[in-house]
């Protein structure tokens, strides 16, 4: 099968498709017929050497993908050779076949093309598992989401707004805050230009919001509990302004908050499969009723992973980026 390689050229690491073994499901597992992969984050950092795959993991590239179940382990059920599906998965997602646990696969929402089926693993997984499922978010609440344009921001502003909260988001630039509020931000806070915490503040007169769900870290932390309410949440599912920072405990004690942090990939099957289980039941509806949709930025083929990747890193998109194959 082709499948997307790192190839180390001098102090350069570029993505090339090459040949790679088709693999074969274990009793939990189903194959999957790629059509689509989602590009994220956490790809780059793997690229960079700073994030290994579980040892179990494919080292391929690729944490979500969409297409047709080619091949069922002995222990499988629910899904039959052809049925349409989309799955987190702990790599692999960048070639043609892909290995997925049965229990992290779910059936591709109707109408859906496999391009926008690739967009909602990863982003669906752990906005739902970390906002709704960790955090709590009740209708009336209120969600400060930091990089609201991400494929994670476009998401969480969707789902809170459609679960009845109030959503407060962060974007680089006036073009991006515009589209935020197109998905039904309450405010949009060019960060550049302002400061998110007084504007929070005053959004919800002097309270502070309920829930922050933050991928920035580093300084963003102390202004961060600066901006959440009295027994508010922070979800720190990120650090890409680094991983330290300077906390004022006192905060925490007087306004009785909860910082917690997390990952997605390495957790267990069982814990994920909760997460779909919700999934499919509360959210799988909404996007099937197109009260709720993906945001596509861009899609490229398999052999420009290395420009899609370029894009990622410059920020400049808005939603998700795709692999086609």
């Amino acid at each position: 099968m082709r499948a997307v390689q790192l190839q180390t050229n001098a102090d350069t690491t570029e993505l090339v498709v090459k040949d790679w073994p088709q693999p074969s499901p274990r009793e939990n597992q189903i194959l999957i017929h790629t059509k689509a992969a989602g590009i994220n984050r956490p790809d780059l950092v793997q690229r960079q050497g700073l994030y290994p795959p579980p040892p179990d993991a494919s080292p391929i590239l690729g944490l979500e993908v969409a297409g047709t179940v080619a091949e069922i382990g002995s222990a499988v059920t629910g899904f039959s050779v052809g049925d349409p599906v989309c799955a987190l998965v702990t790599g692999g997602g960048y070639a043609e076949y892909c290995l997925a646990s049965a229990c992290c696969s779910l059936p591709i929402p109707r109408e859906f093309s496999f391009i926008e089926a690739a967009a909602l693993p990863e982003t669906f997984f752990t906005v739902w598992s970390n906002v709704f499922d960790r955090a709590g978010l009740r209708a009336g609440e209120s969600l400060l989401v930091h990089g609201g344009s991400s494929g994670i921001g476009t998401t969480a502003i969707q789902l809170a707004k459609a679960f009845g909260s109030r959503v407060v988001t962060t974007a680089g630039s006036d073009e991006k805050c515009r589209r935020c509020l197109e998905l039904g931000a309450d405010l949009a806070v060019n960060y550049r230009q302002q400061d998110f915490v007084e504007a929070v503040l005053d959004f919800t007169g002097g309270k502070g919001v309920d829930v922050i769900l933050d991928m920035v870290g580093g300084d963003y932390l102390p202004r961060n509990l600066k901006s959440l309410a009295i027994d508010g949440r922070l979800l720190q599912i990120g650090i890409q302004r680094g991983g330290k920072a300077e906390i004022n405990l006192a905060a925490l004690l007087m306004k009785r908050l909860t910082l917690a942090g997390s990952t997605l990939r390495s957790r267990s099957d069982e814990f994920k499969a909760n997460i779909a289980g919700q999934l499919r039941d509360k959210v799988w509806p909404l996007l099937e009723s197109g009260q709720i949709k993906p945001v596509i930025d861009s899609v490229f083929p398999l052999a420009e992973a290395d420009r899609a990747h370029r894009l990622m890193e410059s920020s400049q998109h808005i939603g998700k980026i795709i692999l086609e194959l």
